[in-house]
């Protein structure tokens, strides 16, 4: 297996630094990964387009053309990881070892080497599109930047599932909190208010909603939706009351859910703090949000992965749903629909990260197989 043309590429992709500087300042981006994943597609024979999304950051995406009109498929990974801090090697290509195996370098090695072996085999009609894509840790800029320019009848996200074809996954949204208070000397408590204390509030308030969420009927597939506090900052030295405090905190949506409603939970949590206390003064945002997903499970595309992963796996493979958002709602909220299927391992966006050899070559045979049978019908 560990000569298997598959696993020489997830080799190569692992020992590329692909750290999004949209989350560690100063790293890499996409432009290396994106440029050795752009020759590997030329060397299959695919037709290829590099294309930036912002600077040093490209989407690339290669096609391959059947032989007969039929229908379209797009396999779509992400190039970038979260950062490296605290891992001994990151990235050293070690079996069970290195930043970014599971997530998603494994998933786009895959991809990348289903489309050989359907160019080997030929593709007996329709399009097959591999587009791999920046940012998904982030703002998902890559993604948005893809669907505005190509289209498909489907597609199949390739994020870790464990061989699971995953028909639904979680949204999110980032939101801060700032508390105001009053500087003054750390001896004077009648002249200053503590910005810091006051956050406690919002902290206890936010356990509450969370234990909350947690409680109410779950989705039959995503579960429950959740809350936690992220990263707080606050206070300029240790002999002042601190004037500021600010929370930056993440709400993990479930399907039926809108940012309208998270921002409405948030004015409703400050307004009630403010409530029981006229002298707290906080104001809260939503940064960043993005919906969750959901196919039906009966849809054709869903179906017909099925059909092929068993025949890849051998056995019969499961439906489920991922915890995590993907770039696959972006796809979804585009027209296009999408699934998930990669394959499995653990330690994401952990210190110890890695992909199972075996699932890699299963995840790669079960898109190949999808491909010719999509593509081949009208």
């Amino acid at each position: 297996m560990s000569s298997d043309p598959v696993i020489s590429l997830l080799r190569d992709l692992v020992a590329i630094n692909s750290v999004n500087p949209s989350l560690v300042p100063g790293a890499p981006g996409e432009e290396e990964i994106a440029g050795a994943i752009a020759a590997r597609m030329r060397q299959i024979g695919m037709d290829v387009a590099v294309e930036e999304v912002s600077p040093g950051r490209p989407n690339v995406v290669g096609v391959l053309e059947g032989r007969a009109p039929g229908r379209s498929l797009m396999l779509c990974g992400h190039l970038d990881t979260v950062g490296v801090d605290g891992m001994a090697a990151p990235f050293e290509p070690l079996q069970k070892d290195g930043r970014g195996a599971q997530d998603m370098k494994g998933g786009v090695a895959a991809m990348i080497d289903a489309a050989r072996l359907v160019t080997r085999r030929g593709l007996p009609a329709g399009r097959l599109l591999i587009a791999a894509v920046v940012d998904e840790e982030y703002a998902s800029i890559g993604a948005d930047a893809l669907v505005a320019r190509w289209r498909a009848d489907g597609a199949v996200v390739t994020e870790p599932t464990d061989l699971e074809v995953a028909v639904a996954h979680k949204g999110f949204a980032w939101c801060e909190v700032e508390t105001r208070g009053r500087a003054a000397h750390g001896s004077r408590p009648h002249e200053g208010r503590d910005a810091i204390v006051r956050m406690g509030r919002v902290l206890h308030a936010l356990e509450a909603l969370d234990r909350d969420l947690q409680s109410r009927a779950p989705h039959v597939l995503m579960g429950t939706a959740s809350v936690h506090a992220s990263i707080i900052t606050g206070g300029r030295e240790l002999s002042s009351y601190p004037d500021r405090c600010v929370l930056q905190y993440e709400r993990r949506t479930i399907a039926g859910e809108t940012p309208a409603m998270v921002e409405q939970e948030m004015a409703d949590l400050i307004g009630t703090l403010h409530a029981r206390d006229a002298d707290f003064e906080a104001t809260a945002r939503m940064t960043v949000s993005r919906p969750a997903y959901e196919i039906a499970r009966d849809h054709a595309l869903p179906q017909a992965l099925a059909r092929a992963a068993t025949r890849a796996c051998g056995a019969a493979v499961a439906f489920s749903a991922m915890t995590f958002w993907t770039d696959a709602a972006a796809l979804g909220d585009a027209g296009i629909p999408s699934v998930l299927f990669g394959p499995g391992g653990a330690g994401l966006h952990g210190l110890e990260e890695y992909v199972i050899v075996e699932d890699v070559l299963r995840c790669r045979d079960a898109l190949a197989l999808l491909a010719e049978e999509w593509c081949g019908s009208k």
